[in-house]
């Protein structure tokens, strides 16, 4: 049973406040708190996180000292009135995130928690959260009828439903005054219009991933890092448009996570723009296999026929012969032939679970016993 459904299921005087419990990890942008085992001071919780729909999270003050934890619903100062969200970060490392998100306003300019929400205000944020959805297909209907070039991704009305914010995509300047004139005849609210880019549209919209996890922008990433082809460059990945992109068509942000591991691999190798000069032919540059340190080469420079792997040792050498004029006889050297060694996956292969034992006299002595038993088993057979 939903929080709504509880509460409609309830009359009267008889209105309470729905259990609401906390679970980490079920909640979008969720933090964990590795500062709360560490003693609590009395003024750790002058600033407090609170978040509201999606991806939306703001700092305020807890001017009246309550009690404050995670998961708590709160009502908040909003401009006008109040708004409903819930508690996400208390204590100390709430001045750790607005140290790393770098934004620290003065204190008295953030603004209040004003108590914990009654039945009445989550009773009221229940009904405006239920028209959000007909609120943003009407204005997409809307904002067809004006013709006007933007697509509203999102609603959110205010806890007091005193106020709606229509998050919206566009290419370019739209002029909504009219838009805003006609949703707020329409809609009877304070109509706010907030430009987000296609990266947060999806943060706040959410999916599934082509990796089958939920999407990264709606779970933890807080900052969009702008992608190019060249991180995608530096990794060897194949530039097709339909493996790399989200579902927001633009590239996929998780090919920001393993480009550092990748440019710091590269560092060491040699330039890739050299052809490799030899008695028989010229050698051109295909591809190459970054963590293994292999350069693929062909005699064709725009064709991958008959390729030949080189390991990057080799390709330096023989750069450093051509800069001397000289020319080897061959690409591999003639006691060397590249092979790629099978990984074990097995993980706990050469361990065991004594091995962190001190060796005591006795199981020396037992060992050395064994070892002269077995000597002297395999010397009879030979015989």
């Amino acid at each position: 049973m939903t929080e709504n459904e509880e509460l409609q299921g309830q009359t009267g005087d008889e209105i309470r406040m729905p259990d609401i419990t906390y679970k980490p990890g079920y909640n979008k942008l969720d933090s964990f708190n590795w500062l709360q085992d560490l003693p609590v001071s009395m003024n750790e919780n002058e600033i407090v996180e609170i978040r509201f729909k999606n991806t939306r999270k703001g700092f305020f003050r807890n001017v009246n000292n309550l009690s404050l934890e995670v998961g708590d619903v709160v009502a908040v100062e909003a401009s006008p009135g109040h708004d409903i969200g819930r508690v996400s970060m208390t204590g100390r490392l709430v001045r750790e995130q607005i140290k790393e998100l770098k934004v620290a306003p003065p204190v008295d300019d953030m603004k209040k928690v004003y108590r914990k929400a009654k039945s009445v205000d989550v009773q009221k944020w229940e009904d405006a959260k239920k028209l959000e959805t007909p609120t943003m297909l009407r204005s997409r209907k809307i904002s067809e009828e004006l013709r006007l070039n933007m697509k509203i991704g999102d609603v959110e009305y205010q806890g007091d439903k005193t106020k709606a914010i229509f998050y919206y995509i566009a290419d370019e300047r739209v002029d909504f005054r009219q838009l805003i004139k006609v949703l707020a005849d329409e809609f009877k609210v304070r109509i706010e219009m907030r430009q987000i880019g296609a990266r947060q549209e999806a943060g706040r919209i959410g999916g599934i991933g082509s990796c089958g996890r939920e999407l990264c922008c709606s779970t933890y990433i807080t900052n969009f890092i702008s992608v190019t082809t060249t991180h995608a460059k530096y990794q060897e990945l194949s530039l097709n448009p339909q493996k790399l992109a989200g579902q927001c068509s633009k590239l996929k942000c998780c090919l920001n996570f393993e480009v550092d591991c990748y440019v710091d691999a590269q560092r060491s190798f040699p330039p890739k723009d050299i052809p490799l000069e030899t008695i028989e032919s010229t050698s051109y540059f295909q591809k190459m296999e970054v963590h293994k340190g292999i350069y693929w080469y062909s005699t064709d420079p725009h064709s991958s026929a008959d390729l030949v792997a080189i390991p990057v040792q080799r390709v330096r050498e023989i750069q450093g012969l051509n800069k001397k004029g000289i020319k080897p006889d061959r690409l591999l050297a003639y006691d060397q032939s590249w092979k790629a060694e099978p990984v074990s996956q097995d993980l706990l292969k050469n361990n065991s679970l004594t091995r962190f034992d001190i060796p005591s006299a006795k199981n020396q002595q037992n060992k050395h016993q064994h070892k002269r038993k077995n000597r002297r088993f395999n010397d009879n057979r030979n015989r």
